[in-house]
């Protein structure tokens, strides 16, 4: 099976090809510029070096969300074109849960999170098992204090990963004190290749019933739904 990833729900862009379980080809970039007009031209790219051609591909694997709202339409949008286009499957997978792959040498908790400002962050808990990382508390968007309280109520050891891991570096080393593991500065950022290869082992989804995982509505619609809130109280 061959598989083409890709990763925008962060300011990391990350695509990868894997074919039965093998890692083929990966690319990532940390840099903070426009997913939009860099992405296609990343999986060219690659498509290219690897002699790859697009009628070869049996699905096309996507990070779901949460993140950047921005990101994960840009991600699932181009996977869902492409798809469609080729008329093979789309697999999404939590970014959290591509995220979590990295803490493969914890032997307690692992803590990935983006940042989602005002104080929260898109977060979820999981352990290390059977070769990969589980999700033992689902995703979610909370405080980050009140969440922290919460891992720290386990009393086990905790891998904090995060490509946002610097703004929240004192308030973990704060709420989790000696239980807090710091990851290694290439740990923070997720890998494509974990999203292709845990792609191989889920089940796929008709390209049109493919939706994006937010968590959260976009502030345009937050703010659209409590104005129409209004408007009904106002005619009531």
């Amino acid at each position: 099976m061959k598989i083409l990833a890709m990763d925008t729900s962060t300011y990391v862009l990350g695509t990868a090809l894997a074919e039965d379980r093998q890692t083929v080809a990966e690319f990532t970039t940390h840099i903070k510029k426009n997913h939009s007009v860099r992405l296609m031209p990343a999986v060219r790219s690659m498509m290219q070096e690897t002699g790859w051609k697009p009628a070869d591909l049996d699905a096309v694997a996507v990070a779901e969300g949460p993140g950047s709202y921005t990101g994960v339409r840009i991600g699932v949008t181009t996977a869902k074109s492409m798809a469609w286009a080729l008329n093979i499957p789309v697999i999404g997978l939590s970014s959290l849960e591509v995220l979590a792959q990295n803490g493969k040498y914890s032997s307690g908790l692992i803590s990935p999170f983006f940042d989602a400002r005002r104080g929260q962050v898109f977060t979820g808990l999981y352990r290390w098992e059977n070769g990969r990382a589980v999700s033992i508390a689902e995703d979610r968007i909370i405080q980050h204090d009140e969440w922290l309280d919460y891992v720290k109520s386990w009393n086990e050891p905790v891998l904090a990963l995060s490509p946002d891991y610097d703004k929240h570096e004192a308030l973990l080393q704060e709420k989790l004190g000696n239980l807090l593991t710091a990851p290694s500065p290439i740990d923070q950022l997720p890998r494509p290749a974990s999203l292709a290869l845990l792609a191989a082992d889920r089940e796929a989804e008709h390209v049109h019933a493919f939706t994006p995982n937010y968590l959260r509505l976009a502030e345009a619609e937050t703010k659209w739904r409590a104005k129409q809130k209004e408007q009904s109280y106002d005619k009531g």
